[in-house]
């Protein structure tokens, strides 16, 4: 008869094992300690096995993704180039169909490449480079870009308490989730209102905030909207796919930062980016 402490301590390797990769059964015998070490046996190769596959599986679709997306780039940048000569050349009575063609080309090339980006992030087949930069540049040059956006719907772009601090990001990278963020806020801004961008400084984050006063995210859609392809109710009639915040949170978790929202009961949200200040 095996005693109670015994037991405890065998069951704490087995579980000590388990995690480090190294579990092994040892000799069998008809007691029920044995038994139970051979079920677990099972369950952790069986376990490995669905991992396995599981991630077999994801390796096919991420090449698949990849592949797509070199396959269809030449093509789609020649159905752009030439829906671009037909609008300069068609009829009057043709150019809205034309418009229409070009928009959804547009609409699809940056859709590929959204998912390219996404492929090639999970799978590490490119590696962030996150380096002490200071944070106004970054905020300087994604609202620079998001301005002409903002301009086209009379929106204006507030930069304020841009407190002087440094942080560890890929510069490339998140201008790319910043503008996300930034693109969204005017988007689903009203024409004539204001989208405010701050900066605060903590002990360990950097923390940048972009705030609107669009209409506002329901509570029970937040822990949803960073989700793949996810869409808001209040926002189905809007353009989007659903890729931008997905994307903005790898990147910004692939540096060791998080994002966060609120969102008001009367409308507005605010989107909170936090970048490590330091390693």
């Amino acid at each position: 008869m095996i005693m109670p402490g015994k037991i405890v301590s065998r069951l704490d390797k087995m579980l000590t094992d388990a995690i480090d990769g190294s579990f092994i059964e040892s000799d069998y015998d008809e007691t029920e300690l044995s038994r139970l070490e051979s079920k677990f046996r099972r369950y952790l190769a069986e376990k490995e096995l669905a991992s396995e596959k599981i991630q077999e599986e994801r390796n096919v679709i991420k090449e698949l993704v990849t592949d797509i997306s070199h396959q269809t780039k030449t093509p789609l940048s020649n159905i752009c180039l030439y829906t671009q000569l037909l609008e300069e050349t068609c009829t009057k009575d043709m150019l809205p169909y034309v418009q229409q063609i070009h928009m959804y080309a547009d609409k699809l090339e940056f859709l590929i490449k959204a998912l390219s980006k996404i492929s090639m992030l999970e799978s590490s087949m490119i590696k962030l480079n996150p380096q002490m930069y200071p944070v106004a540049r970054l905020v300087n040059g994604s609202v620079s870009y998001a301005k002409c956006m903002a301009d086209r719907k009379h929106i204006t772009i507030d930069v304020t308490n841009k407190e002087d601090a440094c942080a560890l990001y890929d510069e490339r990278w998140t201008h790319e989730a910043l503008g996300n963020l930034l693109d969204n806020a005017v988007k689903y801004s009203p024409v004539g209102s204001t989208v405010t961008v701050s900066v605060k400084n903590m002990e360990m984050f950097s923390c940048i905030m972009v705030e609107d006063e669009g209409i506002g995210i329901p509570e029970e859609e937040r822990a949803q909207i960073f989700k793949r392809f996810y869409r808001g109710r209040n926002v189905t009639q809007e353009e989007g796919n659903g890729i931008g915040l997905y994307l903005s949170r790898i990147i910004i978790q692939k540096e060791g930062g998080y994002i966060k929202v609120s969102s008001g009961s009367n409308g507005g949200s605010c989107f909170s980016m936090y970048l490590l200040k330091k390693q």
